[in-house]
């Protein structure tokens, strides 16, 4: 039977003060981040990156060296891999075809990216190729359009129809929490996304001014622990757009360390969506094991 979402949002406290939000997340970095900014947790925040190329410009040479650098990672670093490659879909096959690196997943935007504004049996469809092309995880986007005129039904049933589509592979719903505004808006439209099947929760895409924030990480990641406490069913947290340090990824991990428990602190369950990361942990871990400043362009 087709679930009603407006009756599951009634079963939710949807009110959440912006100016709350904000003073949690200062509190929790004034508490927490001197303690978590440690080697052993910026290697671990490396492990939680979805290495990402979203440009028009990409070609299959370029998915082809990103899947070779991660190939030989970890001939050249004593640390853990990726956790994924983030292509568009065209690139797929090339990472089928040549990421070899064990445990490192294919991960594939879909859904009429980055502006989900098309027929949901278009959106369904690239979904599906995706998988069949070889991705493991399929990253959508909600139709914020659709959200923000009130239509919470269908956007919750565009996701029901895509992550169908996706069979087995793991389906990331994006907020695009930029353009959601608020807090209460950013828990209405996680708790959508969760309803309707994700397996993550993701902040953005990367493609408008405001990405990814700490107060929307702290909103999204107290919904996560909220449906876990409902459900018994853990989803995964995904920050993406804009990460670019070190001192970015550790305050994101802090908010989900402070919301979640050590079970979520893994790359089954936090990714993070970046380009620029990877190289600049790599420096930050270097200048702190060997007191260097060295530049890295790895990837």
């Amino acid at each position: 039977m087709k679930k009603d979402i407006l009756e599951i949002l009634r079963s939710y406290d949807l009110k959440i003060s912006d100016a709350e939000v904000k003073a949690n997340v200062k509190s929790i970095l004034d508490k927490d981040f001197e303690a978590l900014y440690t080697i052993e947790n910026l290697k671990k925040n490396f492990s939680f990156i979805d290495l990402t190329t979203l440009n028009s410009t990409d070609t299959h040479a370029k998915a082809k060296s990103f899947a070779d650098n991660v190939n030989n990672f970890q001939n050249d670093f004593d640390m853990p891999n990726v956790a994924a490659i983030c292509v568009y879909p065209y690139q797929v096959p090339t990472l089928n075809e040549n990421l070899k690196a064990e445990g490192v997943r294919i991960a594939s935007v879909a859904g009429v990216f980055p502006s989900s504004q098309s027929y949901v049996e278009v959106k369904a469809l690239e979904c599906k190729m995706a998988v069949e092309k070889g991705a493991d995880d399929i990253d959508i986007v909600i139709s914020i359009g659709a959200f923000l005129e009130g239509h919470y039904q269908t956007v919750f049933d565009e996701i029901v129809i895509q992550k169908e589509a996706c069979g087995k592979a793991h389906l990331k719903v994006i907020l695009e929490t930029g353009e959601l505004k608020t807090s209460e808006n950013i828990r209405t439209a996680s708790i959508i996304a969760m309803e309707a099947g994700a397996d993550f929760i993701k902040t953005s895409t990367g493609k408008v001014p405001v990405n990814a924030t700490l107060e929307a990480a702290y909103v999204m990641t107290q919904a996560i622990k909220e449906y876990f406490d409902r459900t018994g069913k853990m989803i995964g947290f995904k920050p993406a757009g804009g990460i670019s340090t070190g001192k970015d990824a550790i305050e994101f991990f802090a908010i989900s360390k402070s919301n979640l428990d050590e079970n979520w602190l893994t790359n089954k369950y936090l990714r993070i969506g970046a380009s620029s990361l990877a190289n600049n942990l790599l420096k930050e871990i270097h200048f702190i094991e060997t007191g260097e400043q060295k530049e890295i362009k790895y990837f």
